[in-house]
């Protein structure tokens, strides 16, 4: 099979876009600040037009390693057309998130964690490099984000 010609700069822009405005789950790779093992979950995510918003327990290895080292990679869509996201992290907690994106994210992604016993945290996600790429046509030209700054208009 012939993969389909690669896209323009533009478009793949207008597709990331699509992808981060439409799509719900991303996978998250952290690691922590002492070299320790990777770790990589499903979660999901709101994207508000500048910033990526994910939860998770306070606790977890993810929750940890976002806290203290303030980074993150996330994958998202599918192998064969895939976006990812390194971003600088803050970590914000349920009490300090407005109420209007704690109810926009419960609402898009079906996860409140305000309402879980165990304590949660909200991370925002500022995009300081972004890729993206459809099959082999398309390894040139992935890069469409560097230090914060969209490469195509």
């Amino acid at each position: 099979m012939t993969p389909p010609p690669a896209r323009s700069a533009e478009q793949r822009k207008k597709d990331t876009l699509h992808r981060l405005e439409n799509d719900v789950d991303a996978w998250v790779a952290t690691a922590g600040p002492d070299g320790a093992a990777p770790c990589l979950v499903p979660l999901s995510f709101v994207w508000d037009g500048t910033a990526l918003l994910i939860a998770t327990a306070a606790g977890s290895a993810t929750g940890r390693n976002l806290v203290a080292t303030g980074t993150a990679r996330l994958g998202i869509g599918t192998t064969r057309d895939v976006v990812l996201v390194d971003g600088a992290v803050r970590a914000v907690t349920p009490e300090d998130l407005p109420e209007e994106d704690a109810e926009v994210f419960a609402g898009k992604t079906g996860f409140d964690p305000r309402q879980l016993a165990t304590p949660h945290l909200y991370f925002v996600v500022v995009p300081q490099r972004v890729r993206a790429w459809r099959e082999e046509s398309e390894p040139r030209g992935r890069e469409l984000m560097r230090d914060g700054e969209w490469l195509a208009d």
